[in-house]
């Protein structure tokens, strides 16, 4: 074997810096291991700096204190009607067994703060064992200040989800902005000033506010952790292959400073890359029907763990229900060329005043399902009748108050976004109809249809509104139904969709241990693999907020355990 000049020996290395990866060496350092995380990027914290930061884990501690009624067998039989056979038994209870040991851990011997998400169906809300809340934990905020000079490496949020270029805001501030803007209190002028004042002097210091939240509060955290537990940090160092000895993984190579350089782990190797959904090439392979440049995942993301799983034997998992994890995407290209991407989740689909058509100008979907079943819908509908894009329509009432896509509450620079080719104005519906290409008969008579029954507070159509989960995201404050209001104050406003996607879920088949299996159903011994680079433990499915942040965390706590010789506990 080729030697290289620089050889450094750990007894674990992770690959790639998201939640999964990060949790993994946490656990593993204060196993007593030694432990270095590569870092493909300049930036530490995956995709998970960008998502919401919440983790699924049915019957935590917190939920369990919290006086949520839920149990183990309701929790099984939400997932039979979700995920079925499709995943072996032994991989979900895996982590149903280990996903609030996991929390427990992590929040005892880190930084890591979760609060249950009470008021927080699970997305199929109408499915027997469903839950009202509380499996799902959202991150604490956290003061990025306690990085200190890390704070620079962590990776910022999308810039699209902040404000005035790098203030962090939650649901709850939305919440408390939006109404403010419609209706001024004391509460929310106060919470307003709060923020605003904090960012103002984190300016002074840094080029983004330091008041973390959602998906960066959790990369924080974790980072931290890592950083206390005396993990050891590598930026700029794409692995580019695995070492092995007798069938054993051994280590491997990364390119560091212009140098390929190898990094020995006498435990094992932790492949957490995040899947492949920033590569083009294997969108196409793997996931159906038209795909592009969609993707809302970190740009490193581009299924390098996988292939290196796989040169060294390891088989691909599935079939899945979906092989990524869906959200209608929205695009616009600035003047410089750039590509800005909006995913929409749920500031805008389930509000009430809006529907979403296909090319034939015609409904398809319940506008308010979550946005995984949102592109599910567009996806097998396309064949039959196209909806790649999907046209999301509103009016001037719904545009100030709720925003759609990029444009903000309030409406205001519209102008800007419509220049752009983002946002389509029309005085009417029919001019609304000519700037979509979409014939106006049709789209006048679906809008009339759709009006008539919204002013009754019904859809019999699709049920926009009909489920808890709907009902939760829309707007609570509107009745009869917070979910449908009609549209019918012009101006009229339209923004093209696509079916992109928050993660992959088509990925490397393993076992209990999270060890990668190959085509004898024999696992590679000194290989992990977990996150969205490990066949999804949902196949694919979208039962909840959280459900890949928190498989992937778990297995890498599953995996810390076994490379330190242990049994969780």
């Amino acid at each position: 074997m080729h030697k290289n000049e620089w050889i450094e020996n750990f007894d674990v290395a992770v690959v790639g810096s998201g939640a999964g990866g990060m949790a993994a060496a946490i656990v593993a350092a204060q196993k007593g291991l030694s432990v270095v995380i590569v870092e493909k990027t300049q930036w530490f914290g995956g995709t998970t700096a960008f998502s919401g930061g919440a983790i699924w884990i049915p019957n935590s501690d917190h939920s369990i204190k919290a006086g949520v009624r839920d149990s183990r067998e309701e929790t099984e039989k939400y997932l039979a009607h979700t995920v079925g056979d499709m995943v072996a038994k032994e991989l979900k209870d895996a982590f149903l067994n280990h996903g609030p040991e996991m929390v427990r851990y992590l929040e005892a011997h880190s930084t890591l703060r979760f609060t249950p998400r009470l008021e927080g169906p699970d997305y199929l809300s109408s499915l027997p064992g469903a839950a009202h809340g509380g499996r799902t934990l959202d991150t604490i905020e956290f003061d990025g200040r306690l990085l200190g000079g890390w704070f620079k490496y962590l990776r910022p949020p999308l810039q699209v989800l902040t404000l005035f270029g790098g203030m962090m805001v939650n649901r709850k501030d939305v919440d408390l902005l939006v109404g403010f803007m419609q209706k001024p209190s004391a509460n929310a002028f106060f919470h307003a000033a709060k923020l605003l004042t904090r960012y103002a002097i984190d300016r002074l210091r840094h080029d983004r506010g330091t008041r973390l939240v959602l998906g960066n509060a959790l990369a924080g955290r974790l980072l931290k952790g890592a950083l206390d537990a005396g993990v050891v940090l590598i930026s700029n160092a794409p692995a580019r292959k695995l070492l092995t000895d007798d069938g054993r993984v051994t280590g491997l190579v990364v390119d560091h400073e212009g140098k390929e350089r190898e990094i020995h782990a006498g435990k094992g190797v932790v492949i957490a890359t995040g899947g492949f959904g920033a590569n083009l090439e294997m969108r196409r392979r793997f996931i159906p029907g038209p795909t592009g440049d969609w993707s809302m995942v970190a740009q490193g993301n581009t299924g390098d763990g996988i292939s290196m799983a796989q040169s060294v034997g390891a088989e691909l998992g599935g079939p899945n229900l979906s092989d990524a994890f869906w959200t209608p995407v929205s695009i616009m290209e600035k003047e410089s060329g750039e590509m800005v991407r909006w995913p929409h989740l749920r500031m805008d689909r389930p509000k009430p005043g809006l529907i979403a058509v296909n090319s034939a100008a015609k409904r398809f979907v319940n506008e308010s399902a979550s946005y995984h079943h949102f592109v599910e819908s567009m996806i097998e509908t396309h064949p039959v009748v196209p909806c790649i894009p999907t046209f999301l329509i509103c009016d001037g009432r719904f545009l100030k108050r709720y925003g759609l896509g990029l444009v903000r509450p309030g409406g205001g620079g519209r102008q800007y976004f419509i220049d752009r080719g983002y946002l389509y104005e029309g005085k009417s519906l029919a001019d609304l109809a000519f700037l979509l290409n979409l014939d106006p008969i049709a789209f006048q008579e679906t809008v009339a249809r759709y009006n008539a029954n919204a002013a009754k507070g019904i859809d019999p159509d699709f049920g926009k509104g009909s489920t808890e989960f709907n009902r939760h995201y829309g707007d609570p404050a509107h009745k009869p139904n917070a979910c449908l209001h009609p549209i019918e104050e012009p101006p009229y406003y339209s923004v093209k969709v696509y079916p992109g996607d928050i993660g992959t879920a088509h990925g490397i088949k393993v076992n209990s241990f999270a060890q990668p299996l190959d085509r004898g159903n024999s696992p590679i011994v000194g290989l992990y693999v977990i996150g969205n680079d490990m066949s999804s433990v949902m196949s694919g499915n979208y039962p909840g907020a959280g459900i890949t942040l928190g498989p992937a965390m778990t297995f890498g706590y599953i995996a810390a355990h076994h490379m330190a010789d242990l049994q969780c506990s």
